[in-house]
C-alpha cells in the first residue's frame, strides 16, 4: 500500500509516498543511515551503524512484528525511512526503529510526517504504546520526538544499540 502525501514549500508542491521497503531499497537505505550517523559522530560500535542487518532491511523487516516503510520523492528517489519492530521488554510497546532522512529532504516536517504515519501503523498492529532510543548528538531528531509528544525515560534494562543515551515513551491513543 502505497501512501502519498504533498508538502507545500512556497510556490512548489512536492508529492511524497510511504511504502514498505523491498529489497532493491536496501542499499539506498543502508546508505542514508550510515551517510546521518558519520555525520554526527556516530559510525562507532553500539550503533546501528554496525548492524548485521543494515545491509539486508528488507529481510529483516519482513516478520509479522516489523515493519519498515521508505519514503520516496516525487521522482520515485526514496529520501528516507521508519520502522518498527515489538519491544519485548514492555508489554504492548512497539519500538520506533531507524528514521532517517537525506539531508535534501530535511526541514520541510517529513520526519513529524513520518512518526505519524509509523505510529497509525502501530496502532493498527495492536501496539498501545511507541518507544525509542537516541543519542543526544541527534539534537533535531531529539526536538522532533519531544514535539511529537515522546516523554524522556530512564534508560531500560535492555538496550540493543549500546551507545544510545536517550530513551522516550509515548502512548499511542487510539
Amino acid at each position: 500500500m502505497i501512501y502519498s502525501f504533498a508538502i507545500n514549500s512556497g510556490m512548489r508542491i512536492t508529492v511524497h509516498n510511504f511504502r514498505e521497503i523491498k529489497e532493491s531499497d536496501n542499499a539506498a537505505i543502508a546508505s542514508i543511515i550510515r551517510t546521518n550517523l558519520r555525520k554526527y559522530g556516530l559510525d562507532i560500535p553500539g550503533t546501528v551503524y554496525f548492524d548485521d542487518c543494515l545491509d539486508r532491511l528488507s529481510d529483516f523487516y519482513s516478520a509479522p512484528d516489523r515493519k519498515y516503510y521508505v519514503l520516496e520523492d516525487e521522482k520515485g528517489t526514496v529520501i528516507g525511512g521508519i520502522g518498527f519492530a515489538e519491544f519485548e521488554n514492555m508489554p504492548d510497546t512497539a519500538e520506533l526503529q531507524k528514521l532517517y532522512l537525506t539531508d535534501g529532504a530535511k526541514g520541510n516536517g517529513l520526519g513529524y510526517e513520518m512518526i505519524a504515519y509509523v505510529e497509525e501503523r502501530m496502532r493498527r498492529s495492536g501496539f498501545k504504546r511507541s518507544y525509542l532510543e537516541t543519542h543526544d548528538n541527534l539534537k533535531e531528531a531529539v526536538h522532533i520526538y519531544r514535539k511529537s509528544g515522546y516523554v524522556r525515560i530512564d534508560r531500560p534494562k535492555q538496550v540493543v544499540h549500546s551507545t544510545m543515551n536517550m530513551f522516550f515513551l509515548k502512548e499511542l491513543y487510539g
